[in-house]
């Protein structure tokens, strides 16, 4: 396999956002291209969000009047501040990278990684079988994408059909110090991660259960083992989890 051929397209949240886990995947195995359009404090889904008088819906990133993308979490009343977080989602993440391939700014993928979940509501879930229901994403009305299941279904198939020859993998969260919210993550992996992408037939790698990160290890909001506040990798932890990415893409990528 030569891997020094291999575009590499990265989503996903503030744990893949910048030089992280994907950086070591792309060093370690010597990738020609690595291009992440990850954000923190996003999530797979559309969202609509009333700020005072004002409603906020996602926009779509080629919209004239696209506002931006923000990754704020502090609480604010400012409504163009929501607008521009609602608009953090991987659905609006996968129509910019869209565009920065259309536009000369990263090539065509040849492998691509999503690593969404982490920040995904437990009531944002919605139906998996529902949303994997028909062959064509325009008029389907069975794909929400105001759900992680819509949304995780209308990113895999919209990168398969925009780059038919890209291998596609989907990344579980990882775990955090806190145990409820490993138990969210637990019920996204069987509901819908599990399910979506083995309709979609494309790999899913299991980061939560199997990248060595593990809850028993690490303090809700400080630094233990691998993370540096209970949900965020230190470098070590970043190292670690690119190790066993790399490993599973080795082992998985066909081209």
């Amino acid at each position: 396999m030569d891997y020094g051929k291999i575009n590499f397209g990265v989503d996903g949240d503030s744990i893949t956002a910048g030089d992280q886990w994907s950086r070591h995947v792309t060093d370690g195995l010597g990738f020609a291209s690595h291009h992440n359009v990850a954000v923190g404090s996003s999530v797979w889904y559309k969202r609509t969000e009333k700020v005072g008088d004002v409603t906020v819906t996602t926009q779509d990133y080629d919209s004239p009047d696209f506002a931006g993308i923000s990754d704020g979490w502090l609480p604010t009343e400012d409504a163009e501040e929501i607008q521009k977080r609602v608009n953090n989602c991987a659905v609006v993440h996968i129509q910019r990278f869209l565009s920065d391939v259309r536009g000369g700014i990263a090539p065509k993928p040849d492998v691509f990684a999503f690593a969404m979940g982490t920040n995904d509501s437990a009531d944002m879930l919605g139906d998996a079988e529902k949303a994997c229901r028909g062959k064509s994403l325009d008029g389907n009305a069975d794909i929400d994408l105001f759900t992680e299941a819509g949304a995780m279904r209308w990113c895999i198939q919209t990168i398969s059909e925009n780059f038919p020859d890209a291998q596609i993998f989907v990344l579980t969260p990882i775990q955090a110090a806190d145990p409820a919210h490993n138990a969210k993550i637990e019920r996204q992996i069987s509901e819908v991660f599990t399910k979506v992408t083995g309709a979609m037939s494309v790999q899913l790698i299991d980061c939560f259960h199997e990248s060595g990160i593990c809850e028993k290890y690490e303090v809700i909001g400080g630094e233990g083992r691998y993370l540096r506040d209970g949900l965020h990798p230190k470098p070590n932890g970043q190292a670690l989890e690119g190790a066993y990415v790399l490993s599973q893409m080795r082992a998985k990528i066909l081209r």
